[in-house]
């Protein structure tokens, strides 16, 4: 005698039983295929440090700002001028992380630097305590395009400059078609902070003057590189400007030259 056959229902409950175990483990196996690339995407967006992004006040250099921040947005809801946003998938900056445009919002350089008291993780430098020493970006002048070194009156980054004359200063330069002089703004990188909020003021079309990381735009001499004239040693003070020496002493013995000559000292 031949087995039991089983009857036609309960082999169409078995296949369609079967059929959904197999349609649910391929849709299974696609989500995680989908979740890993997605992942992958992320990890990659993570890892990735935008030189050009500008960060709020007291971030770390960028790679240790990357690592240290854990993308949680108080600083961003600490900002009374909502200059600060977190980044989005799709931009080239790291997911979640605190940056800012000046040319949209600059920073207005809260004296009590909210952002950074509300950071948890260190990630914006807890020791701070002086909004003009925070260095955010450092701004740069296109001269083809600034309306002051084109010869009109304009300086409105030096006035709008909230260090004005240390971080953004005015010098004259000699007109060639008239007696006439132009005024035009050197920015000082010592004193710059980068809050951008001469890049917001500048009113041309597109600003002529942009905050940037300072690494992006500035050299390094070199250690092989000695400026005498910076350093103050006996040596130097003959080399430096008369203006800038420091004054001569007079209790020189009486018949004796004050200044003698180092090297009629003997001491070589």
């Amino acid at each position: 005698m031949g087995g039991a056959v089983a009857p036609p229902m309960q082999r169409n409950m078995t296949d369609k039983s079967r059929r959904d175990f197999l349609q649910k483990s391929a849709q299974g196996m696609a989500v995680a295929a989908t979740g890993g690339l997605i992942w992958s995407f992320l990890v990659r967006q993570e890892a990735k440090a935008n030189p050009a992004a500008i960060r709020p006040p007291g971030a770390l250099v960028e790679a240790d700002f990357n690592a240290t921040c854990i993308k949680c947005g108080q600083c961003v809801r600490a900002c009374p001028y909502d200059t600060l946003d977190l980044a989005t998938a799709g931009q080239d900056i790291p997911i979640g992380t605190p940056y800012f445009f000046p040319r949209d919002i600059p920073c207005y350089m809260c004296p009590d630097i909210p952002c950074k008291v509300a950071c948890p993780t260190g990630a914006l430098r807890a020791d701070l305590s002086d909004i003009a020493d925070s260095r955010m970006g450092l701004a740069v002048i296109d001269m083809e395009n600034c309306l002051s070194w084109q010869g009109l009156r304009c300086e409105v980054c030096h006035r709008e400059c909230p260090l004005r004359d240390k971080a953004i200063g005015i010098e004259t330069h000699p007109r060639q078609i008239s007696k006439h002089a132009m005024f035009v703004p050197i920015v000082h990188s010592d004193a710059c902070t980068g809050c951008g909020i001469c890049e917001k003021a500048c009113p041309t079309e597109k600003a002529a003057i942009r905050v940037v990381p300072a690494e992006l735009v500035q050299g390094k001499i070199g250690e092989h590189y000695r400026l005498g004239w910076k350093i103050d040693t006996p040596i130097t003070q003959e080399f430096k400007p008369a203006d800038d020496r420091p004054a001569a002493q007079d209790d020189a013995a009486p018949g004796e030259a004050p200044g003698l000559d180092y090297l009629n000292e003997g001491s070589f």
